[in-house]
């Protein structure tokens, strides 16, 4: 394993995710529950944030390894899905939409391991509608932990409809995925 900048940063978010899912478990005299979304949403979007800086500081810095590759991914399924169990577990949102997305996630790794395994790996890569997908992902989940209102802007309602969106380009990626995978699997069966 290679021990450099981007991959401790991949570390650090994963370290993350208990500390992110304690806050709500924290009693009320120490934490408000104000306080719980605000510090729980930037632990999130800090962690997003570093989602991105860390490849970029990989490409930059030629820090690029498989391992890293490997594990940038794990890291952000795990935070996400820490996330929407929170989010269900609070009433933010719909148990069906964590699962759609959760499911998609769990879909998509094995179809990528199973492509890699016979030489496809590539035909499966991310595509520009997953990456619009997570950039929803990433701008609905700070919104619904963060939750309480602020002046006008009502970060619950934003929020619900960026994870909506998410959960329909979730559906629609994992369509585009099986769709140039179906042909691989009918060959290899």
């Amino acid at each position: 394993m290679p021990f450099n900048l981007p991959n401790i940063l991949t570390w650090l978010r994963i370290l993350a995710i208990p500390l992110f899912v304690g806050i709500f478990y924290f009693p009320p005299s120490w934490l408000s529950h104000s306080d719980q979304n605000l510090i729980a949403a930037a632990i999130f979007a800090g962690a997003a944030v570093t989602d991105w800086l860390d490849g970029y500081l990989a490409r930059v810095l030629n820090q690029t390894s498989a391992f890293g590759a490997f594990l940038d991914p794990v890291a952000d399924k795990l935070m996400v899905a820490a996330a929407l169990v929170v989010l269900v577990q609070l009433e933010r949102l719909d148990a069906l939409v964590a699962f759609i997305i959760i499911g998609r996630e769990i879909t998509i790794s094995a179809l990528r391991e199973w492509m890699a395994q016979i030489g496809k790996s590539k035909s499966v890569g991310v595509s520009f509608m997953g990456k619009i997908k997570t950039a929803s992902q990433m701008v609905a989940i700070p919104l619904l932990l963060y939750h309480d209102p602020v002046g006008d802007l009502n970060p619950q309602e934003v929020g619900t409809w960026f994870i909506y969106l998410a959960a329909v380009l979730t559906l629609w990626s994992m369509a585009y995925y099986l769709k140039v995978a179906i042909p691989q699997a009918l060959k290899h069966g």
